[in-house]
């Protein structure tokens, strides 16, 4: 276990998934984790004991990340429970593909609001709160680089947080916090394998040299490295976590 006991670290999105993952991770290597969930209580209190019973500390938080009042709430509580918070990342997303000619304004409005203005919305607050010597990471996706049809507006939210990472940790000078991003290629979680055929499977496993598909501890391991000891002089960066996809 690294020690990094009396840090503080908030997961967006963290009850399944890569951020379930990345959470886990997190509470092994010594850091009190804030499970952030903004639907369903259930599987959030579950890893908060998961993390707690491996002899680690976790709490988890309700907040809809689009909303920047339940934002500012979740950092309330944070520094409530443990007097303040060092690591922010923002793993909260969702994806809803369709070609730009059918994609209806909902969808276009929803990815907006928790992709792009969810990720502002915690970007803001942890700019004024972390800690100095601090660390941010968020989360893009490496079709930036393969630029797949279907996935446009997914996409287009996740450039604009790959845009704003540089421009944030060039605004944090001075304060010793660093600010990255992690772009995952083809991942095996729910989220990504609903709907999809083994066939379909088989094919996204075969695209990066590495010949398989990501697993959510792949994603959580370059996390663990960039907010960890030795991630301390990467900088303003986009950590393409893909086995060479693009």
């Amino acid at each position: 276990m690294t020690n990094q006991s009396s840090k503080v670290a908030i997961v967006t999105g963290a009850s399944r998934g890569i951020g379930a993952a990345v959470a886990e991770r997190l509470g092994r290597d010594g850091f009190t984790v804030i499970v952030n969930y903004s639907g369903n209580a259930a599987p959030a209190e579950a890893l908060a004991r998961k993390i707690e019973a491996a002899g680690g500390r976790a709490l988890s938080a309700k907040a809809d990340v689009s909303d920047a009042q339940a934002v500012r709430r979740m950092f309330d509580a944070a520094e409530a429970a443990f007097g303040g918070v060092d690591v922010l990342v923002n793993n909260a997303g969702i994806m809803k593909l369709s070609k730009i000619a059918d994609a209806d304004d909902a969808s276009f409005d929803q990815q907006i609001a928790v992709n792009l203005k969810g990720t502002f919305n915690t970007l803001r607050e942890a700019a004024k709160r972390l800690r100095d010597g601090g660390r941010i990471v968020n989360f893009s996706t490496s079709v930036v680089g393969t630029k797949l049809e279907t996935y446009g507006v997914y996409v287009a939210t996740k450039a604009a947080v790959e845009a704003l990472t540089p421009i944030l940790a060039k605004e944090l000078r001075g304060r010793s916090i660093s600010v990255n991003a992690v772009a995952p290629g083809p991942t095996a979680t729910d989220l990504f394998t609903t709907g999809k055929s083994p066939e379909l499977m088989e094919r996204f496993a075969k695209m990066a040299p590495l010949e398989r598909l990501g697993q959510p501890e792949d994603i959580a391991s370059a996390v663990a490295f960039l907010v960890g000891p030795d991630g301390g002089w990467i900088n303003g960066q986009v950590l393409r976590a893909n086995g060479g996809l693009v």
